[in-house]
């Protein structure tokens, strides 16, 4: 199976996103933010980086670049759309996903190993994990505090829509974000649309899916975390499934 990865400028994440696909099984097709044509891929993954130096606002820029015209098409016909990182602001941007994205509550720079709850299984991204399993990734962001109105939080609780959310247990964090590491409303580090093809989420899955590279898992050794990978393997097998 072919997933395209999007690289705009200011994408740092992309070479990363590609690898991840590799080490899961798929074919990485690198995609071109000025070009529309996606390649005949059968997913799409809008990886992290700061697009365009977040100007305006994180995402706000790259909304408008041509391959997301066709992103938006295919993801509303149902194609799996992952955006991670600046790629779940700019699925916000899109209105792909409901809410957006603001500074970290606390103003600074986050970067640390990140706990998470997962909250839904039946997404196209996530159907690989438990429901209620907590797994550890990379966290690394500045605009990752994820804001909306009560009707839009209240829809995403009733509709199971929430896919993740910060646990406890993470380490170097900003005094008083042990848990939510940025403010974000409800503890939320990911969303899923009503179908469940499209995720967003801010923590990065493509930085743990190699042993001896990832993030610490605690009782098991240094850098031996690739919890990521499930996110990449679940997306192929729905794609067959």
């Amino acid at each position: 199976m072919r997933i395209g990865v999007v690289t705009f400028p200011g994408t740092l994440d992309d070479r990363d996103a590609m690898r991840a696909v590799r080490i899961a099984g798929g074919e990485p097709v690198a995609l071109w933010h000025a070009t529309a044509d996606l390649q005949g891929v059968d997913a799409v993954v809008l990886p992290g980086g700061f697009s365009y130096g977040d100007y305006l606002r994180a995402g706000a820029i790259s909304r408008f670049a041509p391959v997301m015209e066709k992103v938006v098409d295919v993801a509303q016909g149902g194609m799996p759309v992952l955006g991670i990182c600046n790629g779940f602001q700019i699925l916000c941007e899109a209105h792909l996903l409901p809410g957006a994205m603001i500074k970290n509550a606390h103003r600074a720079f986050l970067c640390r190993d990140q706990p998470l709850r997962v909250e839904n299984t039946s997404t196209a991204w996530t159907s690989g994990y438990e429901t209620g399993q907590v797994i550890r990734i990379p966290l690394k962001n500045q605009d990752g505090q994820y804001v909306a109105d009560e009707r839009t939080l209240a829809e995403l609780e009733a509709e199971g829509r929430i896919v993740f959310r910060y646990a406890a247990g993470a380490t170097h964090g900003p005094a008083g974000f042990e848990q939510n590491p940025n403010g974000s409303r409800h503890d939320i580090a990911g969303i899923t649309n009503a179908a469940g093809n499209v995720v967003g989420l801010m923590p990065h899955p493509e930085h743990a899916v190699e042993a001896g590279f990832g993030p610490d898992q605690p009782g098991q050794g240094t850098r031996t975390g690739t919890d990521g990978l499930t996110m990449f393997t679940s997306a192929l097998r729905s794609l067959v499934a």
